[in-house]
């Protein structure tokens, strides 16, 4: 079966301001996402998680490999793949309606017809009352809600997200996963998720594919049955703990070894 998203030998390297060097940010990463899928990647500081995310939104080129989507390879950003960043970057100057609007007023929708499909996708992260309000109204939960649906209104295949949640506390954090894999498990769509949270990883992920300090590669990639039961804490059962110390324990060395980078980059 072919993937929906395929990294092939993908490999960044960035110039070192004022000196002829060049720093590796990812080297060698092979991975593939199956259609539907909710990846997660974690790793930690500075091994190219963000950059990975960038170079599959189409927003920059990989130095070495390729990646295909359908299996064709990316080659800049397309509205087949939705974003949310950790900022909302959401326009001050628009209304929560009309935040989610902005997307589909680039690929043509007609006026009438963008304001109801904004409606459906606010309703469907539980802001319908919400339409009317600018960003400075809502919490910072809500914005992200708003960012979301604005992602998801154009209805690409994939959806990017690049620790979304980080800048929320915790209680509204895991509000909002608990709200993502409700809209996941009705939109069927490909979830491409990193953050720094093997708590945030194991709750959200099927797969979480743990990266090495950098360059950052593909060190493992773990994959999460936790048998969800509605009823059940999920996060208490012995199954979450096994997992969470699973991939605590592929990280422990890569963070030691990125602290070990930046105390010698510093000196």
């Amino acid at each position: 079966m072919t993937a929906k998203i395929s990294f092939d030998g993908v490999g960044r390297e960035f110039p070192i301001r004022g000196t002829p060097g060049r720093l590796t940010a990812l080297e060698g990463i092979d991975l593939d996402v199956a259609a539907g899928e909710f990846m997660v990647i974690v790793g930690p500081s500075g091994c190219g998680k963000s950059t990975l995310l960038d170079l599959l939104a189409g927003l920059s080129t990989p130095s070495a490999g390729r990646i295909l989507l359908d299996g064709e390879p990316v080659t800049g950003a397309g509205l087949d793949r939705g974003i949310v960043f950790q900022q909302y970057a959401l326009l001050p100057w628009r209304t929560a309606l009309g935040n989610v609007e902005f997307g589909l007023e680039a690929t043509g929708v007609p006026r009438r017809q963008r304001a109801e499909r904004a409606r459906e996708y606010l309703e469907l992260v539980d802001l319908a009352g919400f339409a009317d309000r600018h960003p400075h109204e809502l919490s910072g939960g809500m914005r992200q809600r708003v960012a979301i649906a604005r992602s998801l209104a154009y209805d690409p295949e994939v959806l990017l997200m690049d620790e979304p949640f980080a800048a929320l506390d915790a209680q509204t954090r895991e509000s909002l996963q608990d709200e993502l894999l409700r809209i996941w498990q009705r939109t069927h769509k490909t979830v491409v998720f990193i953050t720094h949270g093997i708590d945030e990883a194991v709750y959200l992920g099927q797969r979480v594919a743990v990266l090495t300090s950098r360059p950052g590669r593909v060190k493992s990639v773990v994959d999460i049955d936790l048998g969800r039961r509605d009823s059940e804490d999920i996060r208490s059962t012995p199954e979450f703990a096994h997992y969470r110390h699973r991939i605590w324990t592929l990280l422990h060395d890569e963070v030691a070894r990125a602290h070990e980078l930046e105390r010698e980059a510093v000196g």
